[in-house]
């Protein structure tokens, strides 16, 4: 526990230095992260991070990500369209590799690219608008306020098993603990220091606590399926990219989609 909250804080530092310079340096933080992330997903999936299929998939991950980043404005690339032509490949691989390669092989790599490509993409995108630092800043504390409250309360209050199949930890007492505890904090901090209505903030709040909760779920689901304990090993006492990023993925795209920035 204490080596969990350690990293944890100084991983929220490091992580919030780029976040608030923005430009080139957020961009990194979302490439890199979105890189080691993929990484993550192929080794869990049993696929070669390094090999054919594993160099399509980042391909493919980039496409979904480069437009919405500082750097793609200094270095013009165009990744549209990218889809088919790696799907395609993907599909010649396999008959190549003579089914060691196979179908299930082709969905997972596309899967993880698009999975990974988009979530982070969603970040990347609020970011670069206006009130972006705020809305970053904002969500990134709804989902932190979640986690801590569902693990919090749910030690202390936890009885009923919420998904046990899938997170035998997990209870229905420390879900809406974590739900009420992002409630709680993003209202209270953007009506101290912000300046967004308040349906907006409660609106984000409200989503933030419950899509975190899924991200971290379908996270858990993959581990279960993949048979692995963490993502990776990049954080100590969290694990990698994945374990500790999975809400973020689940987030940022929601609430993009729902109109919510």
């Amino acid at each position: 526990m204490k080596q969990r909250i350690i990293s944890g804080v100084l991983g929220g530092i490091i992580m919030l230095i780029p976040v608030v310079l923005g430009g080139v340096w957020y961009s990194l933080l979302v490439f890199v992260l979105a890189i080691i992330g993929l990484y993550e997903f192929l080794r869990m999936a049993g696929l070669k991070p390094y090999g054919f299929a594993g160099i399509l998939a980042y391909v493919l991950m980039i496409s979904t990500l480069w437009p919405y980043l500082f750097i793609s404005q200094r270095l013009a690339l165009d990744y549209s369209n990218m889809l088919m032509p790696v799907l395609l490949l993907l599909l010649l691989y396999s008959v190549v590799r003579k089914n060691q390669f196979h179908i299930e092989h082709v969905a997972l790599t596309i899967l993880g690219a698009l999975y990974i490509g988009y979530g982070f993409h969603y970040m990347a995108a609020v970011r670069g608008m206006e009130d972006g630092l705020w809305l970053t800043l904002l969500v990134l504390l709804g989902i932190w306020s979640t986690d801590s409250g569902a693990y919090f309360i749910g030690k202390a209050f936890g009885r009923r098993k919420l998904l046990p199949a899938i997170s035998p930890n997990k209870t229905v007492e420390g879900s809406l603990g974590g739900m009420l505890t992002a409630l709680v904090v993003v209202l209270g901090v953007n009506a101290l220091l912000g300046k967004l209505p308040f349906w907006q903030a409660f609106g984000i709040a409200l989503v933030t606590g419950l899509a975190a909760q899924m991200g971290d779920l379908v996270e858990s689901a993959m581990k279960r399926y993949f048979g692995v304990k963490d993502s990776g090993r990049l954080i100590p006492g969290h694990g990698g990219v994945l374990d500790r990023f999975d809400s973020l993925l689940f987030v940022f795209p929601i609430l993009y989609l729902l109109g919510l920035f």
